[in-house]
C-alpha cells in the first residue's frame, strides 16, 4: 500500500501479517468547511511494516473505520492498492492536519501509484466513498494528536 516517496514497500508472500486487532488504535475527526464533523475509529500504521501492510487483504471496512498512516517527519508519499480488495478514498494530510489531496475509490489491486509531491505527515484510508457522503474535500481538517 504505502510506497514512500514512490518506492515499493510493498508486503511481498514472505511477510507475516499482522492482525489488525494489535495495531494501535485511535480515533481522528474531519471537519469539513461546511461545519460539519465525522469521527472516525482508525487503526494506527505506526511502523515500516505495518505501513506496508495497511489494509491488505481486508474484504470490509465499516464506514466509521479507516486507517491512519503517520510518518515520523513530513515527506512526499504515495500509496498503491497491492493486495488491497476494497475501494478506499485516501487522503493526505500536511503537519498541521490539513487535507492536502484525495483519491476517491481507489481501484483495487491497482500498481498505480497515488500520491502528492507536497509533504504531508500523515495518510488517512476510509472506506471507498465515503469523502464524497460525508463532503470531505482537499483543504478540511483531520483533528488528531499527531498534527499541533
Amino acid at each position: 500500500m504505502v510506497l514512500a516517496t514512490i518506492v515499493s514497500i510493498g508486503a511481498g508472500a514472505d511477510t507475516p501479517i499482522e492482525d489488525l486487532a494489535r495495531f494501535p488504535q485511535s480515533e481522528v475527526t474531519v471537519e469539513t468547511a461546511a461545519g460539519t464533523q465525522s469521527t472516525y475509529r482508525v487503526w494506527v500504521a505506526d511502523t515500516e511494516a505495518r505501513q506496508r501492510q495497511g489494509l491488505m487483504f481486508v474484504r470490509d471496512l465499516p464506514a466509521d473505520q479507516g486507517m491512519l498512516f503517520i510518518h515520523p517527519a513530513p515527506r512526499p508519499a504515495a500509496f498503491w492498492m497491492k493486495n488491497t480488495y476494497i475501494p478506499l478514498d485516501i487522503l493526505f494530510i500536511d503537519p498541521r492536519g490539513k487535507v492536502v489531496k484525495i483519491y476517491e475509490r481507489a481501484t483495487p489491486l491497482s500498481l498505480e501509484p497515488l500520491g502528492v509531491d507536497t509533504l504531508v505527515r500523515a495518510v488517512l484510508e476510509l472506506r471507498g466513498g465515503e469523502s464524497a457522503r460525508r463532503g470531505i474535500r482537499a483543504g478540511d481538517r483531520v483533528r488528531h494528536r499527531t498534527f499541533r
